[in-house]
């Protein structure tokens, strides 16, 4: 598209007007942390001006400089034109009031676990300040280990991925925590090559999406590393390996907690033999399942 030029523009207003029509007119899709193409134009302007991202009002009449109108609408084309998520533009992404950095080579922090650790996964928990050992899977960006940390304040958290490229932003976010010296990262291929000890809990938010699903992903869902997203032809691949597993793991009164999306109707199937808890979250009653180390230590003896 022909962009106009800078001196069409001269307020905030002006650019988040010229981007809301963009967006909608690209038709954009808005799964990244932003709803709509609102919500998304506001974020990337104020975020792209150093502002604060939510004081929007007093700032909407505000003359530009010539060269901030260049800059924001060079970022408005970008998200446009290329359909890149707007965390990778920013290389910022917000979770339940965390910020993380991000940039292409790790997924963009989005998850329903997040809204339940920041509750320490009431009533499930019963003495959160007893909870001194946490096992975190496929972590990318580290952000739900960070959470994790933070809100088990007597916890080490071990963060596992195989993902060199997420592991170094993960190290990034957590040096940004200043908590090096209780989440630690390793470089693993899930339970292989973890320190050789048990876990209260252990939190994933694993690959899950299902190959038909993968194949109709909207194009800024292509700037996502796949290995992150990709979890085989029902989404359970990686589940299934994670949950045979887990009972070895896990100390007697322990929990494994899992993210599955919209798969809920594949995990029902892939695991028929144990009856999975549902937790409720803002997206649902079906985004996130519980399994107890009693019922995981009988599958593996099964």
């Amino acid at each position: 598209m022909n962009t106009p030029h800078a001196s069409t523009f001269s307020t905030v207003r002006d650019l988040l007007r010229y981007a809301v029509t963009r967006f909608n007119r690209e038709k954009l899709f808005f799964g990244h942390g932003s709803e709509n193409a609102w919500d998304e134009a506001v974020f990337l302007i104020l975020h792209t001006l150093s502002l604060p991202l939510d004081e929007l009002d007093p700032f909407l009449d505000a003359k530009l400089l010539p060269e901030e109108i260049e800059n924001v609408v060079n970022i408005i084309d970008r998200r446009a034109d290329e359909r890149i998520p707007a965390a990778y533009l920013t290389n910022e992404a917000f979770l339940q009031g965390y910020s993380f950095y991000v940039e292409k080579g790790v997924i963009i922090p989005r998850s329903f676990l997040a809204e339940l650790i920041v509750e320490q996964f009431s009533p499930w928990i019963i003495d959160p300040e007893g909870v001194t050992d946490i096992l975190e899977l496929c972590t990318g960006s580290g952000c739900l280990a960070i959470m994790l940390a933070d809100v088990f304040e007597n916890a080490t958290v071990d963060a596992v991925e195989l993902s060199p490229a997420a592991l170094g932003i993960a190290q990034t976010n957590i040096n940004n925590y200043q908590l090096k010296d209780r989440v630690k990262l390793h470089h693993a291929d899930l339970y292989d090559g973890i320190p050789d000890k048990q876990y209260q809990l252990i939190v994933t938010n694993p690959p899950y999406v299902n190959q038909s699903s993968m194949d109709d992903l909207p194009p800024e869902y292509m700037h996502e590393p796949q290995m992150a997203l990709a979890g085989g032809f029902d989404g359970m691949d990686i589940v299934r390996r994670i949950v045979r597993t887990a009972g070895e793991k896990l100390t007697d009164d322990g929990l494994l907690i899992v993210e599955i999306g919209n798969e809920a109707e594949n995990a029902i199937a892939a695991f028929p033999e144990l009856e999975l808890t549902w937790l409720s979250t803002s997206g649902g009653d079906d985004r996130v399942f519980l399994l107890t180390a009693e019922q995981l230590k009988g599958l593996g003896k099964a």
